[in-house]
C-alpha cells in the first residue's frame, strides 16, 4: 500500500516537472550570462539559432551576437544564399556612442566589400548611417535586432522598437552579414561561433 502511494506521488512529480518544462521558453544557449532563445519569429517564419558568440575588442566584451536562420547553415556562402528571413541579434555588453557603433559598422563594410560593391548600395549605407545618427547611442543591456524580411527589406529594432528606414535590397543585408562572417570579420573568433562551431 505504501509502495503504491510512493509510485503515484512520483508520477505526479514527474508530470509536474514535465508540465513546467513545457511552459518555459526554450533557451538554446547562454554566453556570459546572456541568453538566446532557441527560436524567434521573423516575417511570419520561425527561425532557429544558428550560432552565437562574443565580440571582443582587445580585452573588452563589446556585445554578444546571435545569428538566426530558417535552417542550420555552416558556411558563409550558404548563409548569404538563404532565401528566407534572417536575423542578427546583438546584446550590448558595454556602452557605445552612435559614432563608435557607426564607425565600427563602416570599418566592417570597408574590410569586406570592394569599392564596386559599396557603390551599388551607397544610398542604403547612407540610410543606415542616418539611423545611427538618430539614436544617442547603445547602452549596456540594449538589444539590437537586424532582420531581413523577403519582399520587405532590412528592418532594425532597438529594444523592440523599430528604428531607421526599411532598406529593400538583399545585397545590403548580405553586406551587413559579411561584417561578421566575411573574409575579414570584425572578430576572428566570433565568425566560427556564428557558423555554429562548438566552443
Amino acid at each position: 500500500m505504501i509502495a503504491s502511494k510512493n509510485i503515484g506521488f512520483k508520477s505526479v512529480l514527474t508530470g509536474l516537472a514535465l508540465a513546467c518544462s513545457l511552459a518555459l521558453p526554450a533557451l538554446a544557449a547562454e554566453i556570459n550570462g546572456v541568453k538566446f532563445a532557441d527560436t524567434v519569429k521573423v516575417g511570419g517564419s520561425d527561425l532557429k539559432l544558428n550560432g552565437l558568440g562574443m565580440r571582443t575588442k582587445v580585452v573588452f566584451k563589446v556585445y554578444a551576437a546571435g545569428l538566426y536562420l530558417t535552417e542550420k547553415k555552416t558556411t558563409p556562402a550558404d548563409i548569404l544564399a538563404v532565401q528566407g528571413p534572417r536575423r542578427v541579434t546583438l546584446v550590448m555588453m558595454r556602452d557605445l556612442t552612435s559614432d563608435e557603433f557607426g564607425q565600427a559598422f563602416m570599418t566592417g563594410l570597408n574590410n569586406n566589400l570592394s569599392q564596386a560593391e559599396k557603390t551599388k548600395i551607397v544610398s542604403q549605407i547612407s540610410k543606415f548611417g542616418e539611423m545611427f545618427a538618430s539614436i544617442d547611442g547603445l547602452k549596456k543591456g540594449d538589444v539590437l535586432n537586424i532582420d531581413w524580411i523577403p519582399a520587405t527589406g532590412t528592418q532594425t529594432e532597438l529594444n523592440g522598437k523599430k528604428i531607421g528606414e526599411t532598406v529593400p535590397d538583399v545585397a545590403f543585408y548580405n553586406a551587413i552579414l559579411r561584417i561578421w562572417i566575411g573574409d575579414k570579420p570584425a572578430d576572428s573568433s566570433l565568425k566560427p561561433a556564428l557558423l555554429g562551431a562548438k566552443s
